[in-house]
């Protein structure tokens, strides 16, 4: 009975022992799909995590960009409200200035006028040298001021001008050659004008010489002792000697009334 029982004893441990590594082995790959799954999940969950990431470093990059041009449109909305400031300023100030302009458009063509009257009496008081281009100026710009082609910027600009040149004649010296009527007859003669203290004259061949007599109004005659000065003078005028001391007689001036 005892080797009966052997018998029958060995292939029961073999089958729990097969049982038992059967057992064992459906742990293990329940092991390894946990294993497995666990770290497909891991990867599955570092890839979102990387997406995430992704995203932040793009929403990131978006803010700062977004924030950039924000301070830029800032400063050029500021930029835009100082430009339209200034230009504001600059409306009202044409427009006042257009008011101003209407006003003086009104105001400058008397002063033109004012002006033109002055220059000829002040021509007519002074001095007659050079009578007939001082006379033709004034005659040129008499017929400018009433011309509806010419502004009123442009008319004063030429009266101003004519000012000029008249003020220029009392701190220069000329010598110019014109015809001269004294008592009916008309010679040739060389002139002298020394800004405008005196107006000298003298005939082309020296035979005489004179002078602007201011009260008088008339041409008179100077001694023959003065025709070497006047004639030096003439030459200096002209640049044909250097300037030197002369001595001729000179008009007192006017009293003051």
């Amino acid at each position: 009975m005892t080797l009966s029982r052997g018998k029958f004893q060995l292939p029961l441990i073999l089958f729990f022992s097969l049982t038992s590594m059967s057992a064992h082995s459906d742990k293990l790959d329940q092991a390894i799909k946990v294993d497995t799954a666990t770290n497909n999940t891991a990867i599955q969950s570092q890839k979102k995590i990387d997406n995430l990431s992704n995203q932040a470093q793009k929403a990131l990059a978006e803010y700062r960009s977004a924030t950039r041009q924000t301070e830029t449109l800032k400063t050029y909305t500021s930029h835009l409200r100082e430009l339209i400031k200034s230009q504001t300023e600059e409306k009202t100030s044409l427009q006042q200035q257009l008011e101003e302009i209407e006003t003086t458009q009104q105001e400058i063509v008397p002063l033109i006028l004012r002006m033109l009257d002055s220059l000829e009496s002040f021509i007519q008081l002074d001095l007659p040298f050079l009578p007939t281009e001082r006379q033709q100026r004034l005659s040129l710009l008499k017929d400018m001021v009433v011309r509806a082609d010419v502004t009123n910027a442009e008319k004063f600009r030429r009266i101003m001008e004519a000012y000029q040149i008249e003020n220029d004649y009392g701190k220069t010296i000329e010598a110019y050659r014109a015809n001269l009527d004294i008592n009916g007859n008309t010679s040739s003669v060389d002139f002298l004008r020394m800004g405008r203290v005196a107006l000298y004259y003298q005939r082309l061949d020296g035979s005489e010489t004179g002078f602007w007599n201011r009260e008088t109004k008339a041409w008179e005659t100077l001694d023959s002792d003065y025709r070497n000065a006047i004639r030096k003078g003439l030459r200096m005028a002209r640049k044909q000697t250097a300037p030197d001391l002369i001595i001729i007689p000179v008009p007192a001036a006017e009293s003051a009334k």
